[in-house]
């Protein structure tokens, strides 16, 4: 039965500073629950979420833009952009997700990220010393922004000195991905952007193709010059989700991570005086505050979830945010505890889907909250948490900038 009386998702979501609490409303209520608002199911249970993720009647092909909407004149720029970006992993189902994953994972493998460490920690120790003497920074623009964004930049081949366009151009992306409620107008505005994206890559394949390098993006345009791998659109569209995703959660997480750590400082000593539980607290950080709130699906055959049945085309919204604070999986889950033993948490997804970058997302982490705990001294929020800004965004959940200061 659909409960259209129950608490929105999207109070939950709206709820920046603190989404958390209504999560827990809506999971006591019924963890399986119909958004009249968003006209879909949302589904705030760990034990509902797994398999659902894990269940090939419900498919990731969810991207639908009409460019019917749009000025004709529009369409020509708008349509190749539409059909790079559902050619994305994200939006694929097997067999051409397998393909396209296949493609692309041995670039994030745990044997490859482990060679970048000394990379890493050389990009973060520089990024510190900007600012160490002066004994503030802005965490985001300074520190948790430019480091995963020169890692990916290094690692797909592309400049790291153009990074600072990509910040309008994964803006784009992630509206696009992070919202039921945009205007044709958002959507336009979204795209074009997006094209501007495409339009750079499309650039560097063509200085590639004459001048090629051995990086991840050589491989991919080595893979769609072979024709039955990959085609333009797969190599397009992939290169603007590698980059967008490759930099704007690792930002969220190390940003969200700083915070919670700053307001739990005998967390943040615990982990200053025992370095040895970095990837506990790394998996913990993730799970406490999670980059990505949420992730949909589409139904391709009627099915149940939980005791609700699911009709074919409807829409099913994974809260992961919810299913990371579920105390049905995790013992005092509001409660930050870097020694957490127990900790399958799904900031990174479930199945198929699972993050292909979550192995660099770790290694990210762990070196800069390692380097950032040894070397900032007293962290404190540099204004009130409460003046602190938040992406608004249903999907991502991340700062705008978090001002601190530190000895």
């Amino acid at each position: 039965m659909q409960n259209a009386n129950a608490p929105l998702l999207t109070e939950a979501l709206t709820q920046l500073h603190n989404p958390y609490p209504i999560y827990h409303r809506l999971r006591a209520s019924d963890p399986v629950q119909w958004q009249a608002d968003m006209s879909a199911w949302a589904v705030t249970s760990y034990a509902d979420i797994v398999p659902g993720l894990r269940d090939n009647r419900l498919s990731a092909a969810r991207l639908t833009i009409d460019s019917a909407w749009f000025p004709e004149e529009m369409r020509t720029t708008i349509d190749p952009v539409v059909l790079a970006l559902t050619r994305q992993m994200l939006f694929l189902d097997p067999p051409d997700h397998s393909r396209l994953r296949g493609l692309v994972a041995k670039a994030f493998t745990p044997r490859v990220i482990e060679q970048l460490r000394g990379r890493m920690q050389e990009i973060v120790d520089q990024l510190l010393d900007t600012v160490q003497e002066k004994g503030e920074m802005d965490l985001v623009a300074n520190f948790s922004y430019p480091l995963p964004a020169i890692v990916i930049a290094e690692l797909l081949g592309v400049p790291a000195e153009d990074r600072d366009q990509f910040v309008q151009w994964t803006s784009s992306f992630g509206a696009l991905l992070g919202g039921h409620d945009l205007t044709v107008e958002d959507v336009l505005q979204a795209l074009l952007g997006v094209s501007e994206f495409i339009s750079y890559f499309r650039n560097v394949i063509q200085q590639r193709r004459s001048a090629p390098r051995d990086d991840l993006l050589q491989a991919m345009i080595a893979a769609e010059e072979q024709g039955d791998k990959l085609s333009e659109e797969e190599l397009l569209g992939n290169c603007v989700l590698l980059l967008a995703a490759g930099h704007g959660t690792t930002t969220h997480l190390i940003s969200n991570g700083m915070l919670a750590l700053i307001n739990n400082p005998d967390q943040l000593e615990m982990l200053r005086e025992d370095p040895s539980i970095i990837s506990l607290a790394v998996l913990e950080l993730l799970r406490y505050d999670s980059p990505v709130q949420l992730t949909s699906r589409t139904a391709i055959q009627s099915m149940c979830i939980g005791d609700k049945q699911i009709e074919e085309g409807q829409e099913v919204l994974f809260c992961l945010g919810a299913a990371n604070r579920d105390p049905a999986q995790f013992a005092e889950p509001d409660r930050l505890n870097l020694r957490r033993q127990e900790n399958r948490h799904l900031a990174f997804g479930q199945g198929i889907h699972y993050c292909l970058g979550a192995p660099l997302a770790r290694v990210e982490a762990e070196i800069a909250f390692s380097t950032l705990v040894r070397r900032l001294r007293s962290p404190r929020l540099a204004i009130p948490e409460t003046e602190l800004e938040w992406s608004p965004s249903l999907v991502f959940r991340g700062l705008r900038s978090l001002p601190i200061t530190f000895r």
